[in-house]
């Protein structure tokens, strides 16, 4: 009698995509809002527009534009061991996902790139823009958060690299520029094209700060108080660099500062948002997995009338269970 062959490790032949999963919401809308290209936004206007600012208005808009596309080179560089990690423990609906992530953020650094070629005119060096508690963050604290996932895929590894990358880096240091900056821009009419581009990264980011807030609310939902200590304290440590690095940014400028902007202003945005995303992430200590996993939705991610195939999750290592 013919042995059967052995069952494969492939959980698309087996069981199909959980289409139910908070993940694949993110992936579906990813494909749908994700999909604009950085080298189709018109920068003519832009380009006069930067020609009619002032000087400490050009500057201040240049240094906040080179810490941005430091930030964005610096998450490109550093998602894979994420995404390798979802890889290997067997979640494919994640790791579609994180595909699109890093697709969205390598626009990012393509888009910022063009603004300071095409529209600035500059190739010069602009790491003076970077200030030590930027470096600290972007070149210290995310590189080695991130790199630890290579050999430790313990929760609370992966609870620290997640704060970092997409609570501190993502959700608070990028939200808190791209929203100061956009204010900026739009308050005076200025640079249409840079509007544009910030406002589609913001949309692609918000997906990114979710998908963060997802993976440390399963692994709260999973492993309880352990991480959620873990979280608590690595938000804590990271969100003084944020606040000093606002600080830094503006220091060098005069009152009344460019565009009439105020340091509280940036300040109240990255402690708003600091709240908004520890909260979040909190509540997951009084949910169920299901819950966590399925968006609350309260159906424990039972099969719908358009679902074709039932859904399992794989057996999976501990890391990401």
């Amino acid at each position: 009698m013919t042995k059967p062959p052995d069952p494969s490790p492939l959980q698309t032949t087996q069981s199909g995509l959980d289409h139910r999963l908070v993940p694949m919401r993110l992936w579906r809308k990813a494909k749908s809002l994700g999909t604009w290209d950085p080298a189709a936004i018109d920068v003519d206007e832009d380009e006069q527009d930067w020609e009619q600012l002032e000087d400490r208005e050009r500057d201040l808009l240049l240094r906040l534009t080179a810490q941005f596309e430091g930030g964005e080179e610096s998450v490109v560089r550093h998602l894979l061991p994420l995404l390798q990690l979802a890889a290997s423990s067997g979640r494919i609906e994640e790791e579609l996902f994180l595909t699109s992530y890093l697709w969205e953020e390598a626009k990012h650094v393509e888009g910022f790139d063009r603004f300071l070629r095409e529209v600035v005119g500059t190739t010069e060096d602009l790491d003076s823009y970077l200030s030590d508690a930027y470096r600290q963050i972007i070149l210290q604290e995310l590189p080695a958060a991130m790199g630890r996932l290579r050999d430790d895929h313990s929760p609370e590894a992966v609870a620290e690299a997640a704060v970092t990358y997409q609570m501190i880096v993502e959700g608070v240091l990028a939200e808190t520029g791209y929203a100061a900056y956009q204010t900026v821009l739009s308050e005076r009419g200025v640079l249409p094209g840079m509007q544009a581009l910030v406002q589609k990264i913001q949309r692609d980011e918000s997906r990114h700060v979710a998908y963060g807030v997802y993976l440390l609310s399963r692994l709260v939902a999973e492993h309880g108080d352990s991480v959620w200590t873990v979280i608590e304290r690595r938000m804590n440590e990271l969100l003084p660099l944020v606040l000093t690095h606002i600080r830094d940014t503006l220091a060098p400028y005069e009152a009344p500062l460019p565009f009439n902007v105020t340091a509280d202003q940036f300040l109240e945005i990255g402690s708003a948002q600091f709240e908004k995303r520890l909260r979040r992430v909190e509540q997951a200590r009084s949910q169920s997995l299901d819950d966590v996993r399925y968006g609350g939705t309260g159906d424990g991610g039972k099969k719908q009338p358009s679902d074709t195939r039932p859904a399992s999750l794989p057996e999976t290592k501990r890391s990401l269970e």
